[in-house]
């Protein structure tokens, strides 16, 4: 029998490629709706899942396709609510989500994975030193969201209310992809998830932003900023020796004209590196050119990098300076800490 590694994924098919598909085998082109639904509203893993077919349509689905489907692979629970997920994909690489709860705001939000590893090398990341193993399709990235979410339902009774493209791997690299899973996620015919709710992360790539914008994209953007100058960005970010400050502010200029969805920067305070008040004042002017929020996230240690924690004193001086100046602030406390689940620790490690 043929494995599932050599069939054809069936979630790679259009709906238009569906109806083309079974009208070939001599079904009503009404099955093409029937199979889109089930894999793309109801995320079904496996065709025998889909019992409004025949007998005899499931037996032909199951010899000439396959459902790349992730799973499971090990579950941890951080002490603050938190879960992270190791799921295992068909060809046996492993990613990592994180499930981030704030019940008493009623906010559960989902960090998703969009690459297997990571090519950026950034110095404070534990992912960018796994090196970039492939692209997650929009599948592998859709059933982290469906899996997770009803990880959320079983263990807080309440469902996802956003995402977030901040796991493995650097989702402007994984373009194509990556707003395939987008428009699977906020489709009527899929999750039908408001865009608004979305927000997709990247250590900056100029010219994909600006694709972005060119694209009409509906969801928010974040930049990993994490140094206000090119000097110090150079040090801990290498893609912005070929991405300069000046380059990604005239494109995330050019995103925010297009498109008026909110930017946020997302700035790792690091102990004596970028924490001063002078980095605070440089932060300042590059928040003048759009509506932007700031958030100030808590340095979490990988192993073998040069960096600590700045203290609470210097990032709280650090905030006030921004608000006094009129930016909009937030200070991020560091979750899933105790399980390798915080900002920059995804690494499959064991």
């Amino acid at each position: 029998m043929t494995t599932s590694t050599t069939k054809k994924d069936i979630r790679q098919l259009s709906q238009l490629e569906l109806e083309d598909l079974f009208r070939e085998i001599g079904e009503p082109r009404f099955r093409a709706q029937q199979v889109h639904e089930w894999l793309w509203k109801k995320g079904a893993h496996s065709f025998d899942a889909m019992t409004n077919l025949s007998k005899k349509l499931r037996e032909h689905l199951n010899e000439h396709f396959a459902i790349n489907a992730i799973t499971l692979d090990k579950l941890q629970h951080s002490a603050d609510g938190t879960i992270k997920s190791r799921f295992r994909l068909h060809d046996e690489h492993l990613i990592e989500s994180v499930l981030i709860p704030v019940p008493d705001d009623r906010r559960f939000t989902v960090c998703v994975s969009s690459q297997v590893g990571c090519s950026l090398s950034c110095t404070f990341c534990a992912t960018g030193r796994m090196k970039r193993v492939r692209n997650l399709d929009a599948g592998e990235i859709y059933d982290q969201v469906v899996l997770v979410n009803r990880q959320a339902e079983e263990t807080f009774g309440h469902p996802l209310t956003n995402i977030v493209y901040m796991g493995m791997g650097e989702p402007l690299l994984a373009y194509k992809n990556v707003l395939e899973s987008v428009e699977r996620l906020t489709s009527p015919d899929g999750l039908n998830m408001s865009p608004r709710r979305i927000t997709i992360s990247t250590a900056g790539i100029a010219k994909m932003i600006k694709k972005l914008a060119d694209d009409g994209v509906k969801f928010n953007l974040a930049l990993s900023l994490h140094a206000a100058d090119d000097e110090k960005r150079n040090q801990i970010m290498p893609i912005n020796e070929q991405n300069d400050l000046n380059s990604l502010m005239e494109a995330l200029r050019y995103f925010y004209r297009a498109t008026r969805n909110r930017i946020s920067y997302e700035y790792i305070a690091f102990q004596n590196f970028n924490d001063s008040l002078e980095d605070a004042a440089r932060l300042a002017e590059l928040c003048r050119y759009f509506p932007v929020m700031v958030n100030i996230i808590e340095y979490n240690p990988i192993d073998g990098a040069p960096f600590l924690k700045a203290t609470e004193h210097r990032i709280d001086d650090f905030a006030k300076y921004l608000r006094d100046q009129g930016v909009m602030v937030t200070v991020r406390r560091s979750r899933g800490k105790d399980i390798d689940a915080a900002c920059g620790q995804l690494a499959n490690k064991e």
